[in-house]
């Protein structure tokens, strides 16, 4: 299956976080979209590898993504070497998007920057021809993403691109909520965390609302673009008048 944007977190949940509304929109636009976890957060204080499994299986489920595939690499120990290149490489090369999105180049959790250099490695890499690789016994296609995006995260980065989010936002909230472990306070039997916190989520929102307030809309998410992006003529930047 081919598909217009591929989707990395290092962690399941940091889609639904970082982009979740622009996914949601993408698909609704008609868009084929897919998400592919490097880990299964296996280190995090709350929660278990199957309830994370479940989570981001419902998850993917309310969003309607096309696919959703986990790497199983290490948390917390993962390393941007050639082997974990590889398999992002293979991801990529399977569904040849034409635009990736992925973690933040530097926040407050090293795993995120790390992922973030990972992933934008491997997707100029994918486009050697003479680095191969192989699904299913078959030598793969090189292919280059048109566009890397990064997503900001828990710290606030400069955006260069902000994509207007209203009409999804509460279904990207839905969708965070699916982490029950991570995000729902009610279980009480497991240590609280930065991110279980009930003003976690109103940090969301407000970034969210933030970053609307400087588009003219009421939610938005950020991205960082690793390349100048470029227009043919003004026409996609004038609002259509109802």
């Amino acid at each position: 299956m081919k598909l217009d944007i591929l989707a990395f977190g290092v962690h399941p949940d940091d889609i639904e976080l970082g982009c979740g509304g622009t996914i949601i929109s993408a698909i609704f636009e008609g868009k084929n979209v897919g998400i592919i976890d490097l880990t299964e957060g296996e280190l995090g204080t709350r929660g278990t590898i199957h309830t994370r499994r479940n989570e981001a299986a419902n998850s993917a489920k309310l969003m309607k993504v096309h696919t959703r595939e986990n790497l199983q690499m290490a948390d917390g120990f993962f390393q941007n070497d050639e082997k974990n290149q590889r398999l992002v490489i293979e991801a990529i090369r399977t569904y040849q998007p034409e635009i990736i999105l992925c973690n933040a180049p530097e926040d407050r959790h090293p795993d995120h920057g790390r992922s973030a250099k990972l992933v934008s490695d491997a997707a100029f890499l994918s486009g050697l021809r003479k680095i191969e690789t192989f699904k299913n016994g078959y030598l793969q296609t090189s292919w280059k993403p048109s566009y890397v995006f990064h997503y900001i995260q828990d710290r606030f980065l400069q955006p260069s691109l902000v994509i207007d989010i209203t009409e999804t936002f509460e279904k990207k909230m839905e969708a965070i909520l699916c982490y029950k472990t991570q995000f729902n306070s009610i279980y009480n039997e497991e240590p609280q965390t930065y991110i279980s916190n009930p003003q976690f989520l109103e940090t969301v929102k407000a970034r969210a609302m933030m970053l609307g307030k400087r588009i003219g809309v009421e939610y938005a998410e950020g991205f960082i673009s690793e390349k100048i992006i470029g227009f043919k003529n003004f026409d996609s930047l004038i609002k259509n008048v109802t």
